[in-house]
C-alpha cells in the first residue's frame, strides 16, 4: 500500500480575476505504515494540498495516487463534531459498524470512556479534539490525515495528546500525513519531514527520521529540532534529502 504524489502546481483565480500560485512543486512517496509530516508557514498551501489528496480539489496538474478503495480517515484544524450528538453518536455515525470491544479500547487510550454520553457543548476543546481523533482511527482508515490536531492546546495537554496519537498510530499500519506548525509534534510524531517553502508550497527538504518514535532521546530529538530550524530559517534554493 503506497501513497505517490507529484502536484507540479495548483494555481486559482481571485473574485477580480487575478492569478495566485498555491502550490509550485510537492512530490512525495509514503509507505503503510510511514508517518510523514509536512511543516510550513501558515498560509502556504498545506490545506490545498490536503484538498487535492483526498480528491475534493481535483483541479490542480500532476498526479496522486491513493491506495484503491482506501478509508481515509481525516482530522480537521477544528473538532466539526455535530453538537446535537452524543460524543458516541458522533464517533459511530462515521464508523457504524466499529467493533465494540475495539471502540471501547480506542475511547480508553483517548480518555473518553466517562464522556460517551455527553454532547460536544459540554467538552472542553481536548476532549472535543480526543472525539475527532477517535472518529478518525475509528474507521480504520488506510490513510489517515491530520491537519493541526493539537493546535490550541496548552503545552502539557498537547504533549498528553501527541503520547496518545504516537500508541495509536504504532498499533496501525496505515499510511500517515500530518500537517503542523510546532516542530516539536513534527520530530516526536514523523518518520519523515517535508519542510515547504511560502507559497506557493515546494519541498525545500526532505528529512527522513531513522529512529523508531519511541527510541529517541532528548538529545536526538534536541539535534533534529535544530536542524529543521536552521533549515526553515536558512535559504535552501533546491530541495534537499538527507
Amino acid at each position: 500500500m503506497r501513497l505517490e504524489v507529484d502536484i507540479a502546481s495548483k494555481t486559482f483565480k481571485n473574485a477580480a480575476g487575478e492569478q495566485h500560485d498555491v502550490i509550485a512543486g510537492v512530490a512525495f512517496a509514503l509507505d503503510a505504515g510511514e508517518v510523514g509530516v509536512f511543516v510550513g508557514p501558515s498560509g502556504c498551501g498545506k490545506s490545498t494540498m490536503l484538498r487535492i489528496l483526498t480528491g475534493l480539489d481535483p483541479d490542480f496538474q500532476g498526479r496522486v495516487s491513493r491506495p484503491a478503495g482506501a478509508r481515509i480517515g481525516f482530522v480537521f484544524q477544528e473538532p466539526r463534531l455535530l453538537p446535537w450528538r452524543s460524543v458516541e453518536e458522533n464517533v459511530r455515525l462515521a464508523a457504524p459498524l466499529a467493533d465494540e470491544a475495539k471502540l471501547s479500547a480506542l475511547f480508553e487510550i483517548l480518555e473518553l470512556n466517562a464522556h460517551r454520553n455527553h454532547f460536544p457543548g459540554e467538552l472542553s476543546l481536548g476532549l472535543a479534539r480526543r472525539v475527532a481523533l477517535a472518529r478518525a482511527f475509528a474507521v480504520e482508515p488506510a490513510f489517515l490525515i491530520l491537519d493541526e490536531p493539537l493546535a490550541s492546546l496548552d503545552v502539557a495537554l498537547a504533549a498528553r495528546m501527541r503520547d496518545q496519537i504516537a500508541m495509536l498510530m504504532d498499533n496501525r499500519s496505515m499510511i500517515t500525513l500530518l500537517v503542523t506548525h510546532d516542530v516539536d509534534d513534527a520530530v516526536r510524531l514523523g518518520d519523515r519531514l517535508f519542510l515547504l517553502s511560502p507559497r506557493p508550497a515546494r519541498v525545500l527538504a526532505e528529512l527522513p527520521i531513522c529512529t523508531p518514535r519511541g527510541e529517541r532521546g532528548d538529545a536526538e530529538i534536541a539535534a533534529i529540532k535544530s536542524d529543521v530550524m536552521r533549515r526553515i530559517n536558512g535559504d535552501l534554493p533546491e530541495r534537499e534529502s538527507s
